[in-house]
């Protein structure tokens, strides 16, 4: 799974907008449009709280993991 769709399905099951999942991590509402695209990576700091937010609403947060770490390979593959 894409770092994107990861993002983006992780979100939604906890019934986030953008925008109010952006003000939950403090960044703007682009940037999550940006990740859910897979335009942009998430920084070590954003996924940090990322991690945070799955925790905060039982969330899995190894897919998200998985697939940032994979995000180089996956960018070089498309």
């Amino acid at each position: 799974m894409k770092l994107g769709d990861a993002i983006r399905i992780t979100r939604q099951k906890a019934f986030y907008t953008q925008k109010k999942f952006s003000e939950e991590l403090h960044v703007t509402v682009s940037t999550i449009n940006r990740w859910e695209l897979n335009k942009a990576k998430p920084n070590v700091k954003a996924m940090k709280s990322i991690k945070t937010f799955c925790e905060e609403n039982k969330l899995d947060y190894k897919i998200i993991d998985s697939a940032w770490l994979g995000y180089s390979k996956e960018v070089l593959n498309d």
